[in-house]
């Protein structure tokens, strides 16, 4: 992509939020940006309500450079919103027979596929299709930043490799050093202050029997900046006599 995209999940399903079902797609977003070096800007788990799912496309839509990853709701059971609340939110609204979805699904069900599985083929306008590895069942994309995948993980994680090989076809490596100071974290504040926006920054506080430590963590594509960034709250800690730590690089 010509800029920095920013990722997001979108991960569709009351039965994750009443606990029915465990989300694996998290953890594994996550984990494939980051040997890419790249991280997510946001996700979302949202139940099966076709506003919410409408409203959420299109708040991601309107971030600078998005990239949606979008996981459940492509069926073709009365719950499953997500192919019409896509083509509402990104398209003019209306469902379109994508012929070689059509065919896939005939090929794959014959008569079965009639009357509900081929209402899988109803796409939004100008949609592009995605391999589904395990029962050929089309998923599809938008604009090639849109890809609205099963909520199948052993469906979608296989999806998500092919598509990232493609987004991100090279690594960038992501410079991060971390530390652990025996302080409270606003002991530090000053020097966060003076993070550049190319460097991403966390301050974890944590409250042990024998008294407060912070876990600071320093992280840029930049690896001058990270060690330059990082440098300074070593500083600040050897200037205010305080004792830390220094942990792996991630």
């Amino acid at each position: 992509m010509s800029s920095t995209p920013h990722f997001f999940t979108l991960i569709i399903g009351t039965e994750i939020l009443n606990r029915r079902r465990q989300d694996k797609h998290f953890d594994f977003v996550t984990k494939i940006l980051a040997k890419k070096g790249a991280k997510l800007t946001g996700s979302f788990i949202i139940e099966d309500d076709p506003a919410l799912i409408v409203q959420t496309i299109r708040f991601i839509a309107s971030q600078p450079n998005p990239v949606l990853f979008s996981f459940g709701g492509i069926g073709s059971t009365p719950d499953d919103h997500t192919r019409k609340c896509a083509a509402i939110a990104l398209r003019n609204g209306v469902l379109y027979e994508h012929p070689e979805a059509k065919q896939i699904i005939e090929e794959k069900l014959g008569e079965a596929a009639y009357p509900h599985p081929i209402k899988m083929a109803e796409l939004p306008k100008g949609a592009e299709l995605l391999d589904n590895p395990v029962n050929k069942m089309p998923a599809f994309s938008l604009d090639e930043r849109y890809f609205f995948m099963p909520g199948f993980p052993e469906m979608s994680h296989p999806m998500l490799e092919e598509i990232m090989k493609k987004l991100l076809p090279e690594s960038k490596t992501y410079y991060r050093y971390t530390l652990t100071a025996l302080c409270k974290e606003n002991e530090l504040i000053e020097v966060m202050e003076q993070m550049p926006k190319e460097v991403e920054f966390s301050s974890l506080p944590k409250l042990y029997s024998d008294g407060w430590r912070v876990s600071i963590s320093v992280a840029s594509h930049d690896k001058a900046k990270a060690k330059e960034s990082f440098q300074k709250y070593i500083d600040l800690l050897e200037k205010k006599h305080i004792r830390y730590g220094l942990n792996d690089e991630a």
